[in-house]
């Protein structure tokens, strides 16, 4: 091959990369436009009146995100989804004492309104187990409340479709993905060992030989160690 004709195709690449590039650029302008002819229309769903007062103040100084309602229960959520326009709803999980309701009401917004609704996730609760069941009730994020200055920028992130996961369920959901290698009987003895039970406690309380616990536990560490 020529020089020329390899420098032609060096360009061809170049320009390629360029044009790429530039709809890139030109896609993030527009969305960019849309927002400032367009409010960002977000629903609070939290039980607290401290809380929704306290975001609904903070996000009105936004110039370019509208708190167009605020719900209590996760019924009034799926009401006002069903009547009021929105892009983004922030849910708290506890939205009455200790039943975990805003994770149903996440997953029947989800089901109403499928993927056009973008659902960050604004709690206290930092168990691992609540950050996954979150993310596979359809949330796009997760942030711990002593870190609510952020929600600003997850907001913009969640209406982009850029969403990038807050470093508060970050760690979750990777150590879930490694977990996602384990066969759902190695997963059973591994989080019994994680909860503090030894090889012969596990396999009485899973009727299993000794000799079996200990070659699963194998074949564990050899998945969870690559």
């Amino acid at each position: 091959m020529d020089g020329a004709s390899v420098s032609g195709q060096a360009g061809a690449h170049g320009n390629g990369g360029g044009r790429a590039a530039r709809a890139d650029a030109e896609r993030r302008l527009l969305r960019g436009s849309v927002r400032m002819t367009q409010s960002i229309r977000v629903m609070l769903v939290e039980d607290d009146p401290f809380w929704r007062e306290r975001l609904t103040e903070d996000l009105g100084k936004e110039p370019d995100i509208e708190v167009v309602a605020a719900a209590a229960t996760g019924q009034e959520a799926l009401e006002a989804a069903a009547t009021i326009g929105m892009d983004v709803v922030l849910m708290d999980i506890n939205l009455s004492e200790n039943r975990l309701d805003g994770l149903d009401a996440t997953k029947e917004l989800m089901l109403a309104r499928q993927s056009e609704l973008k659902i960050i996730i604004l709690t206290s609760l930092t168990e691992k187990e609540i950050i996954v069941k979150a993310f596979q009730n359809g949330a796009v994020n997760y942030i711990g409340k002593s870190n609510f200055h952020h929600i600003t920028r997850a907001i913009r992130e969640a209406f982009d479709g850029e969403s990038s996961i807050h470093p508060d369920a970050a760690g979750a959901m990777r150590e879930e993905i490694r977990l996602m290698q384990l066969t759902p009987s190695e997963r059973e003895i591994h989080e019994l060992k994680e909860r503090g039970y030894n090889r012969t406690e596990i396999s009485t309380m899973l009727s299993k030989s000794l000799n079996t616990i200990k070659s699963q536990i194998r074949s564990i560490r050899g998945k969870l160690l690559k």
